[in-house]
């Protein structure tokens, strides 16, 4: 049975840092694209980063350097690391894992388990 359990989540100023942890079980996730996903109330879900197989890193232009997608394959944890947090970065962040096909992106539809995410909270 495929399981994601994030962790790490919490409130924090604007300026600060967190670590999101991502604990995988059920498959070989080695294998898969893994992603870190993030959505408010009302709005679409939308991707932070992704890491393939071979660890390449994809994140979208709006973050500009922030955050950082790890793996550790021995363990089987995906992280997050987040830094210079500003208060729209406050979101439920999720954490999922897709098939691998050539690259990896921040495409939601592309990833078909996820977990039950873990809130994260700036304030200014």
């Amino acid at each position: 049975q495929v399981q994601l359990v994030e962790s790490g989540g919490g409130s924090v100023q604007a300026g600060g840092s967190l670590r999101l942890s991502c604990a995988v079980s059920g498959f070989t996730y080695a294998t898969y694209c893994m992603g870190w996903f993030r959505q408010l109330p009302g709005n679409e879900r939308e991707g932070v980063a992704a890491i393939d197989p071979y660890g390449r890193r994809t994140y979208p232009g709006f973050l500009k350097d922030r955050f950082i997608i790890s793996k550790d394959n021995a363990k089987n944890i995906l992280y997050l690391q987040m830094d210079s947090l500003k208060p729209e970065d406050t979101a439920l962040y999720y954490c999922a894992a897709g098939t691998f096909y050539r690259a990896c992106d921040v495409r939601d539809s592309k990833y078909d388990s996820w977990g039950q995410g873990t809130q994260v909270t700036v304030s200014s």
